[in-house]
């Protein structure tokens, strides 16, 4: 597959403070609260429940998950009570993730890509545009579990669905810009339409097939969030740029080391 290294940054006139402070939170989030993966009751306590979201009631007792097939118990979810609004997790999970390579491979795309869509937007508005985001993927993550009958006690967690944005943002700004990349174990230089193209492609045929019955838990990735994400981004970014004016940046441009 397809793993970005980096981009052309040649052109940025602004520090991504706004990326920063969101690449902060995620890691400290991981390491002060969830405590490197291992304080449960927190994770349980704050990840988006679908079942949580359509109802607004809270769960805050273990739940019994259950072969599809032979019905027999195949495990527990041990959810905790959440403090406040069930809503709130809509928010706070986009800043929780469920292992070190979880935080590391999200937490690289978004060093990549996520600089240069501040650059063009502006720090408030990247900031906008990247929880909005996030939470149109958490909401269409919660919309195809019930559509497609997927176990609704299932939580989700992860800024994965906000990166997405951030990426589709990303395509349609900079199209032609190169990005260094690992393609199947060679170290290149490819467009931003392929790395992030096939990125999308893999989304799609991966949630295609668990729609099409396949795993109703996504083999544990949030797939409908992802493509729901993909899409804000594609959609919301020109609004985003309103009155910011045109600086060319989707124009051809090469990789400097």
């Amino acid at each position: 597959m397809v793993l970005p290294i980096s981009d052309d940054n040649s052109d940025r006139t602004t520090t991504p403070v706004v990326n920063y402070i969101l690449i902060g939170l995620n890691v400290l989030v991981f390491a002060l609260f969830q405590g490197f993966g291992t304080n449960d009751k927190f994770t349980y306590a704050w990840a988006t429940v679908p079942y949580e979201i359509v109802t607004g009631k809270d769960v805050d007792k273990p739940v019994v998950v259950r072969d599809p097939v032979t019905n027999e118990v195949a495990g527990q979810i041990d959810l905790q009570p959440t403090p406040g609004s069930v809503y709130l997790t809509l928010l706070v999970s986009m800043f929780m993730h469920g292992g070190l390579a979880h935080i590391a491979g999200n937490m690289l795309f978004l060093w990549i890509f996520g600089d240069n869509v501040e650059d063009r937007m502006g720090h408030l508005r990247y900031l906008i545009f990247y929880l909005l985001c996030g939470f149109i993927a958490d909401l269409s993550h919660v919309f195809s579990t019930v559509a497609f009958g997927a176990n609704q006690y299932v939580p989700s967690l992860g800024a994965s669905g906000a990166i997405s944005g951030v990426l589709g943002g990303y395509l349609l700004l900079f199209p032609n810009r190169q990005v260094r990349a690992i393609v199947f174990r060679f170290l290149t230089t490819i467009p931003a339409w392929a790395a992030i193209g096939i990125w999308f492609v893999f989304q799609l045929v991966n949630g295609l097939g668990m729609f099409g019955g396949g795993s109703q838990e996504g083999g544990g990735v949030a797939y409908a969030a992802h493509i729901g994400g993909f899409v804000a981004g594609l959609v919301l970014v020109k609004i985003f740029l309103i009155g910011r004016g045109n600086t060319g940046a989707g124009a051809p441009m090469m990789w400097r080391s």
